[in-house]
């Protein structure tokens, strides 16, 4: 047997009557305990959804870009939470990394957006030009304009990949080159999403992918949001509410 739910994400969950219930705390940006409250459900099942509904827009991503494209990485800090075996000893709720600047306590993650707000982002081992070229270079048609900060990495998959590149010597005070080429639109969404990030005291590094989805489907949709335009999200369809 099967039903309109049958191969989704949402397949065999129970109570769809508080799924919108659900889908609302999702738009507010609830914690797990605060949207439980919220829907008279459990913990352990305000977890179970939240990573149930959050398994399709977490997949959510453009896959490719036009016009002028600005990429830059932003960086999390590691965390274990939730699990009961650490590599390392446990750190202090909203604790910082023990040193400045990236370190192997960060977790790069790539962020791309073009001029249309079009918005992809990879979690990534490092930021080399080989780790971050097999991401990046499939979003990248060839008549695109790349605008970075003044990384090498960037340099040499401009090379690569063939299109114009347009380095931003942020580290020397350039803000703005030509009027239009700037790194301004990633970096503003960068602060959103690290400003969105801080209600929940830090993210476990294993579902981090999940919630960069969350941020990119709130985002996406705008004034459009919705519990329902959500939970089309998290069937697997987007299009309809952009």
């Amino acid at each position: 047997t099967f039903n309109a739910l049958t191969r989704t994400p949402l397949a065999r969950l129970r109570h769809k009557d508080k799924w919108l219930n659900y889908e609302q705390a999702m738009v507010q940006g609830l914690s797990i305990r605060q949207a439980a409250a919220n829907c008279g459900i459990a913990k352990n099942t305000s977890f179970k959804w939240r990573h149930r509904f959050l398994s399709a827009p977490a997949t959510q991503q453009p896959t490719q870009m036009s016009g002028i494209v600005e990429a830059d990485e932003t960086f999390f800090l590691e965390s274990f939470k939730g699990q009961r075996l650490l590599p390392r000893i446990a750190h202090k709720r909203g604790s910082k990394a023990a040193k400045r600047g990236t370190s192997a306590e960060q977790i790069p993650v790539l962020v791309v957006r073009d001029r249309h707000g079009e918005t992809a982002d990879f979690v990534l081992p490092g930021v080399s030009a080989e780790q971050i070229e097999p991401v990046l270079k499939p979003l990248l048609n060839k008549d695109v304009m790349l605008c970075t900060d003044g990384a090498a990495a960037y340099k040499i998959i401009a090379k690569h990949v063939g299109i114009a590149h347009r380095p931003i010597n942020v580290a020397a005070g350039q803000r703005v080159i030509g009027g239009i080429y700037h790194i301004q639109n990633v970096n503003a969404y960068d602060s959103r999403l690290k400003q969105w990030m801080m209600k929940f005291h830090g993210v476990a590094t294993r579902y981090l992918e999940s919630y960069l989805g969350w941020h990119r489907m709130i985002d996406r949709l705008g004034q459009n949001i919705t519990p329902t335009a959500c939970f089309i999200s998290s069937l697997g369809k987007t299009r309809q509410f952009q």
